[in-house]
């Protein structure tokens, strides 16, 4: 006897589209906060080695790099995000406003967006009637504000997200330049750097479906730019070890 999953063509356990669509994007949110923190605290810690061989001098500029874009990403991601929200919000106590004062025009409306994307009027008026009696505002919000009520998006979590992703990216040239000898410290940074960018430009452009050898030069080349010019404006204030 065939299932209701067999019969729709789905699997039980298959993610549904808008979750699954959801994650991507905060996977792809929290692999450009580790490149950020890559890039950046690069450039800091090698700018650094080239004005001093100190190893606590550059070890401190390094972390206080990570600590202050950590809680850069941090807060800029928790504003951004929060706007949105309340927009989000907004929007949605506006449709329910409208929902209560013109029911019967919000559900024509409902159902001209349905006749819009193909159906026929009376398949689109049925759908829009049907969707009304069951939620009218999680109908309205999907089909004209393409915002889910229930699933709103967390300034707290993308904070969250934002500050552990740069911090993770940020360990990597903080721990290549501050663990080998002196003379070998810019060299392991740079290599650390370029597999670090390697790897993150690979899973961004895979999350995108961009093209990865495009996605990784470009990453890299940014990377090794912001190295290069950091360490020599390092070197015109200070005395390096070649």
């Amino acid at each position: 006897m065939s299932t209701d999953s067999e019969q729709t063509g789905t699997h039980p356990a298959e993610p549904h589209h808008d979750s699954l669509s959801a994650r991507l994007n905060w996977l792809r949110a929290g692999v450009l906060g580790a490149n950020d923190g890559i890039i950046s605290t690069a450039g800091l810690v090698v700018g650094v080695a080239g004005a001093t061989t100190d190893r606590m001098a550059i070890l401190a500029a390094g972390v206080a790099g990570l600590v202050a874009g950590s809680l850069s990403m941090a807060g800029g991601e928790y504003v951004s995000v929060s706007t949105q929200r309340d927009t989000e919000r907004a929007a949605l106590r506006t449709e329910a406003r409208e929902l209560r004062e013109m029911p019967e025009a919000e559900e024509r409306e409902l159902a001209g967006i349905y006749q819009a994307k193909g159906l026929s009027p009376e398949l689109a008026a049925q759908v829009a009637r049907e969707l009304t009696e069951a939620d009218a505002l999680a109908a309205h919000a999907d089909a004209e504000l393409q915002i889910d009520p229930d699933n709103l998006t967390s300034p707290w979590q993308a904070a969250w997200a934002s500050l552990i992703a740069f911090a993770v990216g940020a360990l990597l040239p903080l721990t290549a330049i501050a663990l080998p000898p002196v003379e070998w410290r810019v060299w392991t940074c740079v290599a650390a750097v370029i597999i670090g960018l390697v790897l993150t430009g690979t899973i961004s452009a895979r999350l995108g479906d961009a093209r990865v050898g495009r996605a990784v030069l470009r990453n890299v080349l940014v990377g090794t730019l912001a190295m290069t010019v950091t360490y020599f404006v390092g070197v015109l204030f200070g005395v390096t070890v070649g």
